[in-house]
């Protein structure tokens, strides 16, 4: 089964926690703090390869979870960091954030990595805490805590030539005689339900050719199957724009040219531009009589000039691939997709909010107050007084005033709940 777009859900593993711990053996009863940093949180690492060219995997499988750090231990025993988790994805694989729609990542190329989130800082140990005022701290830092988020993938197929057309104008049949690939063929449309790739020899030379299953009128709005797949012809340096000559389908050829073309330009105006060369399909199924002078009306029509080819005869198809291969020697290399300045793993560090419960109670939270409340212990009393004077310093106490707080109020900070008292 092909499967070119999927929203899967990633974490980051969690930062282990400090170890409060002070040092204890024969030779010394009463030793100073020796508690441990926490390990860090692995990371959730994308990493594309050549070996996959659909994102199948991600049918059953769609959440990923990296491996919490560990927690610190005595004698300054920093615990061990999380293992990253790795996803493997298909070259040609875009992350996209769904709740801006933002392209995170484009990973274009063979071994290509993104780190999408990164794991939570370990917590510091309480000999961290250790100074000439504070010589025994009984507190330590929990471990920073990270949160789930989903992400979309989208495979946009990576080949150097897209076959489009009608449906059953012979693209996978041309496919199959000019590469190694094995496409389903049949005589009825929509026979090819998903891209196929193919590896393409000339003189020496090799390219990959996509063949993209067909487009109807209506496509970029949605008509058909084609519509599923444009976004697989955006990365193709050179269309092979197949037409029917012999109009089997009952459909008018050189209406078939303009139609196509107007469902590229509708779908994006990049694709429209791309250069093509014309394909006359099917000229078995006529005589050379009739197949001359649909070329001349073409010509007059387009301005262009098709190569003639057969499938089943084989007739034309050499000329193409050198004609292709030519072409594609003076085109470059298409540049990956434009992702703006977007730290999708960015963390609200400074901010603080406040708001209020039903019940009147302050509720303060934020990025700022998420780290600073990690290394609060309210049974120390060092650690408790360390608290008040930091809501201080960062002006909680005069946001909170400014929100209407006065004398007997009650303030929730995480789990932490207190009354105010001027």
């Amino acid at each position: 089964m092909f499967l070119d777009r999927v929203k899967i859900t990633i974490k980051a593993g969690n930062g282990g926690n400090g170890s409060t711990s002070f040092l204890r053996n024969a030779q010394t009863m009463k030793g100073g703090p020796d508690g441990g940093e926490g390990g860090n949180g692995g990371n959730v690492v994308f990493k594309a390869t050549k070996n996959l060219n659909t994102l199948y995997n991600f049918r059953f499988k769609k959440k990923f979870v990296a491996e919490d750090g560990l927690n610190g231990s005595q004698k300054l025993k920093t615990g061990a960091c999380g293992k990253d988790v790795v996803i493997s994805v298909p070259c040609g694989t875009v992350l996209i954030d769904p709740q801006t729609n933002k392209i995170i990542a484009d990973l274009h190329e063979d071994e290509m990595t993104f780190i999408a989130l990164r794991g939570g800082q370990g917590g510091h140990g309480n000999a961290y805490y250790k100074s000439s005022i504070k010589q025994a701290p009984s507190y330590s830092q929990t471990g920073e805590l990270t949160k789930q988020r989903e992400v979309i993938l989208e495979l946009k197929t990576i080949a150097d030539v897209g076959l489009v057309g009608f449906p059953n104008v012979g693209k996978s049949t041309l496919l199959s005689c000019i590469s190694n690939a094995n496409p389903k063929i049949a005589n009825y449309p929509f026979t090819t339900l998903y891209p196929n790739l193919g590896v393409c020899e000339v003189k020496g030379q090799t390219f990959v050719v996509a063949d993209i299953p067909g487009l109807i009128e209506g496509a970029s709005e949605g008509q058909g199957l084609g519509h599923y797949f444009l976004k697989h012809v955006e990365r193709v340096r050179l269309i092979l724009h197949l037409i029917d000559v012999s109009e089997s389908e009952g459909r008018d050829f050189i209406e078939d040219y303009y139609k196509i073309n107007d469902e590229l330009a509708k779908y994006s105006p990049l694709l429209a531009e791309i250069p093509q060369i014309v394909v006359f399909s099917k000229a078995d199924l006529i005589d050379e009589q009739e197949l001359n002078s649909r070329k001349v009306k073409f010509e007059e029509k387009t301005g262009h000039t098709p190569l003639v080819i057969s499938g089943a005869t084989m007739k034309g198809v050499d000329e193409l691939k050198l004609k292709t291969i030519e072409k594609l020697s003076t085109l470059p290399q298409k540049e990956p997709l434009s992702v703006e300045e977007y730290d999708f793993d960015k963390k609200p560090e400074n901010n603080i909010e406040i708001s209020r419960e039903s019940d009147g109670t302050f509720v303060v939270s934020g990025g700022k107050i998420d780290n600073f409340i990690r290394g609060v212990v309210l049974s120390d009393t060092l650690s408790f007084a360390y608290f008040q004077n930091r809501l201080q310093e960062m002006g909680v106490i005069n946001m909170l005033k400014e929100k209407g707080l006065k004398n007997g109020d009650t303030v929730k900070i995480k789990d932490i709940v207190f009354e105010y008292v001027e």
